[in-house]
């Protein structure tokens, strides 16, 4: 069994976890990087052509500038292409397919990790960017698992002139809705309360989605809850009333939740029903003597969405300035409030 040692590892290689990367090498810390899939793995999930609501600036790392052809908000593949150019620019490297199995505390302090490639890896402090949208929130309702219905809304093309029904109304699930619309399919939404939440919503899709609702375009079945779902239909209940809608396909997009399993390894305290990690603000410090929490991770399952990168830059700046002991030069801008 091979094994390593090194001051800092940092776990996740998301948009922030590149950004500490980034941070650590251009002090000289010595570092190592792990991912359990590839750099940016959650933004390379959404479907092609998707773009951010956030302005580029606010999503840019590193102090390195994210510009578009266009001048307009980066797409899907324009963040995955600047995050590649991030790592190669910076010449950072990520044991990427590598997840971490366990973490243990080592005997003369720090940590002893074990990788899924059986690699035993020994570092004084550890770091945490592991996210927030591990695993898709589940309807928990018999036909959930046939072939038909999925957690992710991929390629639109693969619904044309199918039935979909679409169960959720965020933002997620009002983009695929248009989307699919545009794209040749016969959409439905089912939404649990009595109307879409505007403020969840990019701003420039709630007019067009109230439009096609409002023409019966795109039929909405507000107050409704799936009971169940079999290969054509699926059975919403909406107050005592129950009725069946067509669907081909079902996109399930109600949220993600996080996967806390790492950090219950670790011994870090979770706090409230988003179960998410206790840290002192100004170190990003948790409860764990030398284990740092950075990036979207601290908003455990984020009910509401406000912790997004934009927000998250600050928190590289104060755990490099506590691993070396001085308070560094900002290379990103820090943004308090979201955009979105």
């Amino acid at each position: 069994m091979q094994e390593l040692s090194t001051n800092v590892v940092i776990i996740g290689a998301g948009p922030i976890g590149l950004e500490m990367a980034a941070a650590l090498k251009r002090v000289g810390i010595d570092y190592l990087q792990f991912d359990a899939r590839q750099i940016g793995y959650t933004i390379s999930w959404f479907a092609p052509q998707t773009r951010f609501f956030s302005s580029n600036e606010r999503i840019a790392i590193a102090g390195v500038p994210l510009a578009t052809a266009d001048q307009s908000k980066a797409t899907r593949e324009e963040y995955l292409a600047y995050l590649r150019r991030v790592v190669l620019q910076y010449d950072l490297h990520v044991n990427t397919y590598e997840p971490i199995l366990d973490i243990r505390p080592g005997v003369e302090g720090g940590f002893v990790l074990t990788t899924q490639k059986s690699r035993i890896v020994r570092c004084r402090k550890l770091i945490l960017a592991t996210g927030g949208t591990d695993h898709p929130r589940k309807l928990n309702v018999p036909g959930e698992n046939l072939p038909q219905v999925s957690h992710y809304f991929t390629d639109p093309h693969e619904y044309f002139r199918k039935n979909v029904l679409i169960v959720g109304g965020r933002n997620s699930a009002v983009e695929a809705a248009l989307r699919c619309h545009h794209a040749g399919a016969n959409v439905s939404i089912s939404y649990r309360r009595d109307a879409l939440p505007e403020k969840s919503i990019k701003y420039w899709l709630m007019p067009e989605i109230k439009g096609l609702i409002a023409e019966g375009r795109i039929k909405a079945y507000f107050n409704s809850n799936v009971v169940s779902i079999t290969p054509d239909t699926v059975t919403l209940r909406s107050g005592d009333h129950g009725f069946d809608v067509p669907a081909d396909f079902v996109l399930s997009l109600i949220g993600y939740e996080q996967d806390t399993t790492l950090f219950k390894k670790a011994g870090l305290r979770l706090e409230g029903s988003s179960q998410t990690p206790a840290f002192d603000p100004d170190t990003m410090e948790t409860n764990v003597l030398n284990l740092y929490v950075a990036g979207t991770c601290i908003g455990g399952t984020q009910e509401k969405y406000k912790v997004f990168i934009e927000n998250c830059h600050v928190h590289v700046d104060r755990i490099a300035a506590a691993i070396s002991g001085h308070a560094l030069q900002a290379t990103a801008a820090s943004y308090e409030q979201p955009e979105s």
